[in-house]
């Protein structure tokens, strides 16, 4: 049995045997999603590998990134634009709290080095792209993710983050302008 909702949609109700009637539209979106997955899960699972250096971590991101896409189907516009921007938020929130877990770490370690850890070496001969990606902030980092690290354009980036192209460019050129001054010395 199914009754209607607010602007004309159906909601499933259970039957009297317990049972829940089905909405084909759900079943039109659950085939739409596996479809989407079909196509894009393998490379989106390795494009956040790379970010998270993390398999299954990379896995767990992907998984709930379809999941919510799953729930949202009906807004989305261009699903794989819309899971990459997803996951990119999921690693940006993993590495922010990457970097809180170190900073207390180090407060409770109070600048005693571990004798089993080799000294630093000279942070520009250490410093790598992800590195760098990972230090800029979070309005010029996931369009970096997104435009060089998973291959959308400025249009598909400027649609998911609600920005104008213009500023999406911007947002480029500015990351790469940092990027290539932390850089410099790496070459």
């Amino acid at each position: 049995m199914t009754t209607m909702v607010a602007g004309g949609a159906l909601r499933a109700r259970p039957r009297p045997g317990g049972d829940v009637a089905t909405r084909s539209t759900d079943l039109d979106a659950e085939q739409a999603v596996k479809e989407v997955y079909d196509a894009h899960y393998g490379m989106l699972v390795g494009w956040t590998t790379k970010l998270v250096s993390d398999p299954d971590l990379a896995h767990d991101f992907v998984t709930e990134a379809f999941v919510k896409l799953l729930r949202h189907w009906d807004t989305v516009i261009e699903p794989r634009a819309w899971l990459y921007t997803t996951v990119a938020n999921q690693v940006r929130d993993h590495w922010r709290k990457r970097g809180r877990e170190a900073t207390a770490y180090e407060r409770l370690q109070a600048g005693q080095r571990d004798p089993d850890v080799a000294p630093l070496q000279d942070q520009a001969t250490t410093l790598s792209v992800r590195e760098a990606v990972e230090s800029l902030p979070p309005r010029l980092r996931t369009p970096v993710l997104l435009h060089y690290f998973a291959d959308l354009t400025v249009v598909q980036i400027a649609r998911q983050l609600g920005k104008s192209e213009g500023t999406v460019k911007r947002d480029l050129y500015d990351a790469r302008h940092k990027m290539a001054a932390m850089l410099e010395g790496v070459r």
